[in-house]
Parts: structure tokens; C-alpha cells; sequence
């Protein structure tokens, strides 16, 4: 049975529980991060924990351990459930309290380490590609909540999943409340036009992923041009190429647009070869 780490202590998953009071699940209280586990090794645990650590500091929530202590733990509990490759979710909540919004009358934060596997999308779409919507739903307004803290409150990304799904589609792009393209549900998404790979800047209101800032890394090491612009869907609908990158999704291909077919309206060479350098710079992760 998986083990749940939660405030020091693992519990078996069936065990593992919070207050039902807890703000996290009130109101939606706390910060999150998903880290993935590659050959046994958890990637990128720094950047993780230091976005995590941004986002607590950004919503006045003090974490009740150190890095090197939380470090330790997701350690401890991969090992705990014997995962060689799996996915991390660890959670910060503002822990119990009154009904009621005022974060001072809650106890205690929780600190939940989750491990177990994830699958986004059919493993036939890294060959296939996806087909994505352009989603009615925007991305939150950075003057209402700031995209780049990662926290449990994700219910306009909820809603333009589901328009996703409505649409017969398993992925949706979200535009900011300047029209231009953000990023996906849950994923930044690139664009390739004539060799040259662009992403929206983070001042178009996304996260600052983890595998985003890889695959930039990526690029520029193996030369390719770089652009960080603001897009919007006519970039998209006239792309040679098109591509999302998340913690869960990797290097996802997108090949359709609203209909529109993107390129030939297969996976692109570029978007190939970033994926397989992915690949290989995560396998070699120490």
C-alpha cells in the first residue's frame, strides 16, 4: 500500500486525511507543486521547492519546515513507496480552521506528500500529436491572482478543461485578459515558425514551469533560436509547429488548433528532437 507523508509522519493512503476545516479545502488556502521521478531520481527538486517557497511567501504562508527538511522528505517518502519513475504532489495548506476566510484562526499548516504515477494524455499522442480548442475561459487576471503562484485554487483551468473535453479535445489554450495566448490547462506551450521557437513572455500572465525553463535551456544549447514574445491565435494557427511542456505532459505535440490543422498537421522536427533531448537530459539526472 503507498504511503502519504503528512506534517513528519507517513500513513498508509487509506489513513492519510485532513480536517475537514482545513482552508485548503474551504477555500482553496495553500500552494502546490508536482515534481516528476525519473530512474529513481526526483527531478529538479530545487526549482521545485524554491517556487513552492515563493508561492507560500507571496500568500503569507509560513511553511513549518525548512527546505532541507522537505528536501528530505520527498526523499524519504519516494523511498517509502518504491517509486522508479512516479509523480510528486506536494501540498501546502493553510491548515484547520473557523468557517470563515481569516487565515489567523488557522492551527496549523498541513504539509502532504503524495507519490504515485500520472498519465495526461494516451502515450499515442506523443506520435500522434493533439488536437486543442482555444478556451472561452481566460487565464486568471495577475491583478486578481498571479499566475505565477502555483496554488490550489485552479477552477478557471477546471473550466476550460472542461470546455476541452466538451469539444471532444484533451487539451485547451488560455488566452489572458489582453486576448493574447498564455498557456494550456496545466502546461506553457511553445510555437515553432520558420526555426524559430517561441513562448509567451511571463509577463503574458503563466506559470514559470520547470520544464518550460528546461526546454528553453534545451534550445539554447543546442542553438536554436529563442524568442519569449507576446502570441496570440493567429501565431498559433500559422505555426510550422506547436508543443506543451509541463511537469505531468513532458514534450506534448499539438497538432490542431481550433480546427485548424498546425504545419502538416503532424508531430514537427523540432518539436522531436526537443522532445528527445528531454528525454535524455531527464534520464541523466543525478
Amino acid at each position: 500500500m503507498s504511503k502519504v507523508w503528512i506534517n513528519g509522519k507517513l500513513f498508509d493512503k487509506a489513513e492519510a486525511k485532513i480536517s475537514v476545516f482545513d482552508h485548503g479545502l474551504l477555500y482553496g488556502d495553500g500552494v502546490f507543486e508536482g515534481i516528476r521521478i525519473y530512474a529513481g531520481k526526483v527531478f529538479r527538486l530545487r526549482e521545485h521547492l524554491d517556487r513552492l517557497y515563493e508561492s507560500a511567501r507571496h500568500i503569507f504562508l509560513e511553511i513549518p519546515f525548512s527546505r532541507e527538511q522537505i528536501a528530505q522528505a520527498v526523499l524519504d517518502t519516494v523511498q517509502a513507496n518504491a517509486k522508479q519513475e512516479g509523480y510528486i504532489r506536494l501540498v501546502v495548506t493553510r491548515g484547520p480552521g473557523t468557517l470563515g476566510l481569516d487565515p489567523r484562526k488557522c492551527s496549523e499548516p498541513q504539509v502532504i506528500i503524495i507519490v504515485d504515477d500520472i498519465s495526461l494524455y494516451p502515450p499515442d499522442s506523443y506520435e500522434k500529436g493533439l488536437r486543442v480548442i482555444t478556451a472561452s475561459v481566460i487565464r486568471n487576471h495577475p491583478n486578481a491572482l498571479n499566475p505565477r503562484i502555483k496554488s490550489l485554487n485552479y477552477l478557471n483551468n477546471i473550466l476550460a478543461k472542461i470546455e476541452a473535453e466538451r469539444a471532444g479535445c484533451p487539451e485547451a489554450i488560455m488566452l489572458n485578459h489582453n486576448g493574447e495566448v498564455a498557456e494550456c490547462t496545466a502546461d506553457n506551450i511553445f510555437l515553432v515558425k520558420h526555426g524559430i521557437l517561441r513562448t509567451p513572455h511571463l509577463a503574458a500572465g503563466i506559470l514559470e514551469g520547470v520544464t518550460r525553463n528546461l526546454v528553453l535551456e534545451l534550445a539554447r544549447e543546442a542553438k536554436i533560436p529563442v524568442q519569449e514574445t507576446a502570441l496570440t491565435r493567429h501565431d498559433v494557427y500559422s505555426a510550422d509547429e506547436c508543443f506543451l511542456t509541463g511537469t505531468a505532459a513532458e514534450v506534448a505535440p499539438i497538432v490542431e488548433c481550433d480546427g485548424r490543422p498546425i504545419g502538416n498537421g503532424k508531430p514537427g522536427p523540432l518539436t522531436r528532437q526537443l522532445r528527445e533531448r528531454f528525454q535524455q537530459r531527464v534520464r541523466q539526472t543525478t
